[in-house]
């Protein structure tokens, strides 16, 4: 087999092709290494960005219902409007695209025209965006700030393609998420582009976000601050983060000098949006995702079994 060229400019085109060659033709890594000239070691890893971007998604359906959990039963006790659950995969990609599937379910059916609909950022997030092939016309808000260094992390990327899918306006925040004092970020908040968009989470009418615990490994904030955050934070109470804003058990934000750094939507805001998609995923995030609904930020709540019998557990004791 003799090397192929290929336009490599357009990355995802490419991370098509390769996912095509392997997972549709049955190609080899080494077989697809030699066509285009690269090592294996590169394929493995052009394949991993594929699945993790939504380019390529592997459907395994089961046989009967998502589980013995009652979705309209759970959604009662915790008190909140629904919760869509998905099965438990031990392959954690294969669950991120599940978990993007349902919440791309949720927006395309409740996005209607004229809507304000604000979007944040996760990994789960971004795959779900891919997920979206058609929304009413609607302006679409980018809720938080980019994360640098973050493998994937484009939330300008994710907002503007769901500007794509609605030929709506899209409302950029063009700014990182996390800034290093108090000072840099109050002078990107007077920035003309950047207080526009984050006046937009004022007015609201569905949002959809991702919610992590606060701790390794659970939130991406978390690997973007040093020791000294971690733990004066830690011992304010934060269990949870939401778009970069901390929550504590009872539902109170967190106020400590991250949040004066953080350029996003505020808990505040999402208290006002009349609808909220949450998306959560794993067991781990039992508590966190308990003080985001304590914190009255969560309408619909999308998320995996294992977390869901956490819930429930925690609910029948």
């Amino acid at each position: 087999m003799t090397a192929i060229d290929i336009d490599q400019s357009d990355h995802e085109g490419f991370l098509a092709q390769v996912g095509k060659d392997h997972y549709l033709d049955n190609l080899s890594k080494v077989e697809i290494a030699k066509r285009y000239g690269i090592s294996r070691f590169q394929v493995a890893r052009l394949l991993d960005e594929a699945r993790a971007e939504g380019i390529v998604r592997i459907e395994v359906r089961f046989p009967g219902s998502s589980g013995a959990i009652d979705e309209v039963t759970l959604a009662r006790r915790l008190g909140i409007r629904k919760v869509v659950l998905t099965r438990t995969l031990s392959d954690d990609l294969q669950q991120r695209d599940l978990l993007a599937q349902a919440v791309a379910k949720e927006l395309t059916e409740l996005t209607r025209v004229g809507m304000t609909v604000g979007v944040s950022w996760s990994r789960t997030l971004n795959m779900a965006a891919r997920y979206v092939e058609k929304l009413p016309r609607c302006e679409i808000v980018q809720l938080a700030g980019a994360l640098p260094g973050s493998v994937n992390s484009n939330p300008l990327e994710l907002v503007q393609r769901l500007g794509r899918v609605s030929n709506g306006t899209v409302w950029p925040l063009w700014a990182p998420l996390v800034v290093d004092t108090p000072r840099t970020a109050a002078g990107l908040r007077q920035q003309l582009e950047i207080s526009t968009a984050l006046t937009k989470a004022d007015s609201l009418d569905l949002a959809a976000v991702a919610i992590g615990a606060w701790g390794p490994a659970l939130s991406t904030v978390w690997d973007r601050v040093d020791n000294l955050v971690r733990q004066s934070t830690l011992d304010a109470g934060a269990v949870a983060e939401c778009s970069g804003r901390l929550i504590s058990a009872d539902g109170r934000s967190v106020r400590s000098e991250l949040d004066s750094r953080v350029l996003a939507v505020t808990l505040d805001q999402l208290k006002r949006t009349p609808t909220v998609i949450a998306v959560a995923q794993g067991e781990a995030r039992a508590d966190a995702v308990r003080a985001a609904i304590s914190a009255r930020i969560v309408s619909i709540l999308v998320i995996d079994q294992s977390l869901a019998t956490a819930l429930l557990k925690e609910t029948n004791g």
